[in-house]
């Protein structure tokens, strides 16, 4: 999940107020729109906050980007009005979509495990003594930078532009690199490339791993587990942002949480502050190394992965996180197949939540219908009136994706990229998975791999230019640590 246009500035102007100095995700004026969306979605009554919002003239939230084409500071002082009217509505979904870790723990009546691991609570002898466990982890690294990096030219690409695009070039059903090699001219200007993507994603442009916020914050996550162990709380990653996370890196429900950090708010409630991205994808795209050091145990990497999501993110966008720590989890514990390894992570999520509805509906479409392009189809017309962006629409993606896949590395990462959405963030868990699936980095194709260069760009400290490997033995020390 990435930004094109974090920040925008007009050229040098007299001094005096300058609206074209704009910081997306955070302007109230623009959140108002997402907020009345989430409201709809979880069952908020907000006719009357919605009819005085356009009577004021204001606008419906940006389709996908963070910023609405103008700004309209002027609604400044009403957005702020409302978007605190609409966090006080009641909440009739709350009792079957609640955020705390011991609601949810209840809530699940197929829990892997009596209790969710104490914070700090060290990890069974036998994981120092899996021999496989360092090359799992290897291939994992590799699989969430494959994924990534295959989703980042068609990011932000709706679903028909994706299919026109790879079908141009000879590969659809996808089963390689995005290339504008023999892509017709007037296709690529109805259908441009990220932009900030073009330029390093491409089969004909990749030089290694580029930066993105899907490879940055397992990045994060492994210096909280170094500084921390897993006693960490919420507040410690909440300084671990603030000390090593530069604010133009964070998008959506992050940003916001950040934003409210320096506003003095205090975590959990930097979640729910003006945030009506606390249901998407972010916490979603933290959650794997939570995961990788707890091999075979779900339990314990979900209530890890509920501590470093409840900064910025509630209910469905908290399940996402937990959903994912669980599936990986259970897959880096080197016995379960895909189908165990979704059903760990189906297991930590509220049976009501939208969410686990959403997981449902799509392995059983996985199931019964052979034709990936169907599974997809159905997905989106059955979850595409929520934002790209969304936890629910991109986990039911991911899980069609890996269930249809049926543990093959290609198949996984193309299946979760080609059904659209956030295309990076569900082809990096996609190859997270199946690369742990797969045991040994050598087990995954060298067209896939070897453009990485072994080598990954970041603006986080002391990782740029790093290499899987090394990331390998840095994850396979926190697994195994007492």
């Amino acid at each position: 999940m990435t930004d094109t246009a974090p920040l925008a500035r007009a050229p040098l102007a007299p001094p005096g107020p300058d609206p074209a100095v704009r910081v997306t995700w955070v302007q109230p004026e623009d959140l108002v729109g997402h907020e009345l969306r989430q409201a709809g979605e979880d069952g908020r009554d907000a006719r009357r906050i919605a009819a005085r919002w356009a009577a004021a003239g204001g606008r419906p939230a940006p389709p996908a980007a963070g910023a609405s084409p103008e700004p309209r500071p002027e609604l400044r002082p009403l957005a702020e009005e409302l978007l605190d009217a609409l966090a006080a509505l009641p909440r009739p979904r709350a009792a079957d979509e609640p955020t705390a870790l011991d609601a949810i723990v209840a809530a699940c009546p197929d829990w892997p495990g009596p209790r969710p691991a104490a914070p700090g609570e060290g990890p069974p002898a036998s994981r120092a003594s899996d021999p496989g466990l360092r090359d799992r982890l290897h291939a994992a690294w590799l699989g969430r930078a494959v994924g990534c990096l295959l989703g980042k030219p068609v990011e932000k690409l709706p679903l028909a532009a994706i299919r026109a695009l790879a079908r141009a070039a000879g590969n659809w059903p996808l089963d390689d690199w995005f290339t504008a090699r023999g892509v017709p001219p007037e296709l690529l200007a109805a259908h441009p490339w990220n932009r900030r993507s073009a330029a390093t994603s491409l089969a004909e442009t990749i030089d290694g791993m580029p930066e993105d916020d899907d490879l940055n914050y397992p990045l994060l996550a492994l210096l909280l587990l170094r500084r921390h162990g897993r006693g960490f709380t919420t507040a410690d990653v909440a300084r671990l942002w603030l000390d090593e996370l530069p604010a133009g890196r964070t998008f959506t429900a992050e940003r916001i949480a950040y934003r409210n950090l320096l506003d003095g708010v205090e975590p959990p409630l930097t979640a729910l502050r003006r945030n009506p991205f606390r249901e998407w994808i972010g916490a979603q795209i933290r959650a794997d190394a939570h995961g990788w050091t707890h091999p075979g145990d779900p339990a314990a990497a979900a209530a890890q992965a509920h501590r470093d999501a409840v900064l910025s993110h509630t209910g469905n966008g908290v399940y996402g996180a937990m959903f994912v720590a669980a599936t990986v989890a259970a897959a880096a514990g080197g016995t379960a197949d895909v189908h165990r390894a979704l059903a760990a992570g189906l297991s930590v999520v509220p049976p009501r939540s939208r969410l686990a509805e959403a997981v449902r509906y799509a392995l059983d479409a996985a199931r019964a219908t052979p034709a990936l392009d169907t599974v997809v189809d159905l997905l989106h017309a059955r979850y595409g009136g929520y934002h790209w962006v969304h936890a629910v629409p991109n986990t039911a993606l991911l899980a069609a994706a890996l269930a249809h896949a049926d543990g093959d590395f290609t198949r996984s990462v193309c299946a979760a990229v080609s059904g659209g959405w956030d295309t990076d963030s569900n082809g990096a868990t996609a190859g997270s998975v199946a690369g742990l699936l797969a045991g040994h980095p050598d087990r995954l194709p060298d067209r896939w791999t070897s453009p990485l260069k072994n080598r990954l760009a970041t603006s986080v400290p002391s990782f740029d230019g790093i290499g899987f490997d090394t990331l390998a033995d840095l994850t396979h020390l926190e697994a195994v640590r007492p």
